[in-house]
């Protein structure tokens, strides 16, 4: 008998044994990290920035494949026994010696993902990753002439960014209410005191909201420089429409955060876009037999959460897993099972 026979044998001997559960259930418990298992990381630090802001240091497992400057991390917290995602960008460089990636969250007043891993989260505690993604990045041949503009929390990919290196001829436009409150405002300092980054600080409170349209007085070439804003969405659309009226638009690169926070409960109304309908369904209905008793056309296969045949965008709201109770709330490019997810409050389906 070879050996990948006998390995497969005592494996089913092993799950035999340990029924109901796998053999790789118990190994998760040992060596989580491990190559093969589901995507996680270790959280090996918190580094306070600001009084309501930390940078969080983690070491992911070995099925990471590694990011691109600009990009963003979907992250899954274990919260109050409830698994809720949400995406950050990645703020640490791609050279980073030790393996690790850093993200920077910012707590928000009701944000029970952002506040936990502010104030609550601790070094040992693992968490569930996504690959990284995102196209807010640079592009291979650098521009000679870089503008970022930014706001609050929207300095995290360019610094992500930054860290990778200062490409050429760089001005960069941070918006924050108070000196205090600007993120990685020492290390901006000194990169701009090195000579590789023309930084414009506007502080807010003081100066008052950054009006887009005499952007030409703080940066007068800014028409001629490829640029990538990140930020609220008022100062995303103020930019869009001043590049979009001085016939540049191509040279604006724009990240939105999410704009909203979903509201989570049991069921909701689910609005299938693509069709135009809309239902009233509970937290105990699976989103395809929701979609086929409206009469949507839903693409199913196993209905068992399997095949993957079912998989349909979330535009909007959030949906809970019927197998383990995990929340997903929507976000740009997260795709749900639509034979395994329930409403969880108000949700819109790309159906």
């Amino acid at each position: 008998m070879t050996s990948a026979a006998l390995r497969s044998r005592a494996w089913k001997l092993l799950e035999l044994v340990t029924t109901p559960l796998l053999p790789s259930d118990y190994l998760d418990l040992v060596s989580p990290l491990r190559a093969g298992a589901d995507l996680r990381g270790r959280i090996e630090a918190v580094h306070p920035e600001t009084g309501d802001a930390a940078t969080v240091v983690i070491r992911p497992g070995r099925g990471w494949r590694g990011h691109t400057p600009g990009q963003y991390v979907r992250i899954g917290v274990d919260v109050d026994g409830t698994r809720l995602w949400r995406s950050y960008s990645v703020t640490s460089p791609t050279n980073r010696r030790d393996g690790r990636i850093t993200i920077t969250v910012k707590a928000l007043p009701d944000g029970k993902v952002s506040n936990h891993l502010v104030r609550r989260a601790v070094p040992g505690t693992l968490v569930h990753l996504d690959q990284p993604a995102g196209d807010f990045v640079l592009p291979p041949a650098r521009p000679a002439k870089v503008l970022y503009l930014t706001a609050g929390s929207g300095i995290t990919p360019v610094m992500g960014m930054l860290r990778d290196g200062v490409p050429g001829d760089v001005v960069l436009v941070h918006c924050a209410p108070r000196p205090q409150d600007a993120l990685f405002r020492g290390e901006l300092q000194d990169l701009a005191a090195g000579g590789g980054l023309h930084l414009v600080e506007v502080h807010t409170e003081a100066d008052g909201r950054l009006d887009v349209a005499r952007l030409g007085e703080l940066v007068p070439d800014w028409a001629e420089r490829e640029t990538w804003a990140c930020g609220p969405a008022g100062l995303l659309d103020a930019a869009e429409a001043h590049w979009k009226g001085h016939g540049v638009h191509e040279r604006l690169h724009t990240e939105r955060f999410r704009p909203s926070v979903a509201v989570v409960g049991d069921g909701g109304r689910v609005t299938f876009s693509t069709t135009g309908r809309t239902v009233d369904a509970d937290g105990a209905a699976s989103l395809l037999d929701v979609g086929e008793e409206a009469g949507v056309l839903m693409p199913s296969g196993c209905r068992m959460g399997i095949c993957f045949g079912c998989v349909t965008p979330l535009r909007a709201g959030a949906v809970r897993d019927l197998r383990t109770g995990e929340i997903t709330e929507a976000e740009p490019g997260v795709l749900i099972q639509t034979c395994v997810s329930a409403a969880a409050g108000p949700c819109d389906i790309e159906r």
